[in-house]
């Protein structure tokens, strides 16, 4: 039987079509209809080329420590005057913004107490958007909401979310807004890891998302480093390729020692991986019950028999999407299994005090989804395992805390890799396009995040889920 063929599909793939939408026609076009363009993101660990600029609110500290501990120099805010007017007879109003472009504004407003102060809010913000470079950043930090007794700013630390989301949408060029929520004694040191990842292009497909930064202690010299993984093994599941590849790249340019873990099927390609960043392979399935035994067993006889895991990072998944009306038995079990009961299974085993276990004071970071933050059709089975993620990081957040064991988790949107390659053209034009940034992320995306989350200076940081996502129109 011959195969249908989509003929929209056929026309928007020719070579015609490619040109049209690449050349200045085409993009008119598309500007004409809304399309927002896509832009090439800052990535990596390189820092913003415009100033960076501080606004606080009651002479807060907090930020401008964090700021100094990095080494980033930074500038006073242009605030937007209400009425302000250019001298003559015009009097037209006077556009806000800095002499040069800017590279962020950091908005420390653990100082935020009334409505009022909002003005002061908006009246820097106004001027920065209109300022910031391409891959630019708004960063907003203020207290926890249920850290205040009192109701006013309570409810406004809360609203801040609302703004944060709302910019992110309206910023253009690859710039990004996102908040971090602060505990009342979080210090400098603890906070150093989340402003340096934001700032940087690390955090460059991170976008209108929220988390939490608790108390840890950590030292300068740890928050100022960006090899935290010296002398760390880190084990990698599903690393044979993707997104896991990316993780064990990323790690290992940060100096861990890499055991990447993939099924015998994926041996070839997992060989090439270790190879290149000098670790080890396991060739492993892991829902075989023993998995994270064996895993244990591997880190010490390769590295000695008082070697530990620093970290392990829960990436192998799949997918067998169907209809629910559709799902069988398998279909449903197979999902849970590879992407919910193995972790159990592996942490229940990693976390017992074996030889070649994960240390105290390591860190545990799991793979979630935009589906199973906001459902998605036809993957009943798959956003009821990445949902469990979310779940299972916030309920053995508390329980590792005496160890110093952090355990938070990534949702990636829509990342391009081999597999998403393989949807039909204008499908995956939708979904590349169906976020503020309007482009699909990169593997590396979600490997920096993760990095940033298993760093030792991130201490502070648990329970916690960052979307890698882009700000995705699903679950906003």
């Amino acid at each position: 039987m011959r195969a249908k063929v989509d003929p929209l599909e056929i026309i928007a793939t020719s070579p015609l079509a490619r040109a049209i939408a690449s050349s200045s026609v085409g993009k008119s076009v598309a500007t004409k209809l809304g399309v927002p363009p896509t832009f090439d993101l800052r990535r990596g660990r390189t820092l913003q080329g415009g100033a960076v600029s501080l606004a606080r609110l009651d002479n807060s500290t907090l930020l401008g420590a964090t700021l100094t501990l990095l080494g980033v120099e930074i500038i006073d805010p242009v605030v937007d005057t209400p009425g302000a007017r250019t001298p003559g007879e015009s009097g037209r109003p006077v556009p806000p913004g800095y002499e040069g472009r800017l590279g962020a504004l950091v908005l420390d407003l653990t100082g935020l107490r009334t409505v009022q102060e909002l003005e002061y809010v908006r009246g820097v913000l106004r001027p920065a958007i209109r300022s910031l470079e391409r891959s630019g950043r708004i960063i907003f930090v203020a207290r926890t909401p249920e850290s205040y007794d009192e109701l006013e700013p309570r409810v406004l630390a809360q609203g801040l979310d609302g703004l944060n989301r709302t910019v992110a949408k309206e910023l253009r060029g690859g710039a990004t807004s996102n908040l971090v929520w602060v505990d009342p004694e979080t210090s400098p040191e603890a906070l150093a890891s989340t402003l340096r990842f934001l700032l940087e292009g690390r955090s460059a497909y991170v976008d209108g998302q929220s988390w939490r930064v608790g108390v840890a202690k950590v030292d300068q010299d740890v928050a100022q480093t960006t090899r935290p993984y010296d002398g760390k093994i880190v084990a990698i599941t599903g690393a044979a390729r993707g997104i896991g590849a990316a993780i064990a790249r990323t790690f290992a340019r940060d100096g861990a020692t890499v055991v990447g873990v993939d099924v015998p099927a994926s041996g070839e390609a997992l060989a090439k991986v270790v190879n290149d960043i000098h670790g080890t392979a396991l060739q492993l399935d892991i829902t075989l019950p023993d998995a994270g035994e064996r895993i244990a067993e591997h880190v010490a006889e390769r590295y000695g028999a008082d070697a530990r895991l620093y970290a392990v990072i829960h990436n192998a998944g799949i997918t067998r999407d169907r209809m629910l009306v559709n799902l069988d038995e398998k279909g449903w079990a197979a999902v849970l299994d590879v992407n919910l009961a193995a972790q159990l299974r592996m942490n229940a085993s990693l976390l017992d005090g074996r030889p070649g276990g994960l240390a105290d004071g390591g860190s545990i970071v799991g793979i979630s989804s935009t589906s199973g933050i906001a459902g998605n059709k036809g993957q009943a089975n798959y956003a009821t395992s990445k949902a469990a993620i979310v779940g299972l990081v916030r309920a053995m957040a508390p329980k590792l805390a005496d160890r110093a064991i952090t355990i938070n988790a990534v949702g990636p949107g829509f990342i391009e890799t081999e597999m998403t390659a393989a949807i039909p053209y204008l499908q995956r034009q939708i979904f590349q396009r169906s976020n503020s940034l309007a482009q699909g992320g990169k593997p590396v995306d979600v490997a920096e995040t993760i990095a940033y989350l298993a760093d030792p200076a991130s201490a502070a940081v648990t329970g916690q889920v960052v979307r890698v996502c882009g700000q995705a129109l699903v679950g906003q």
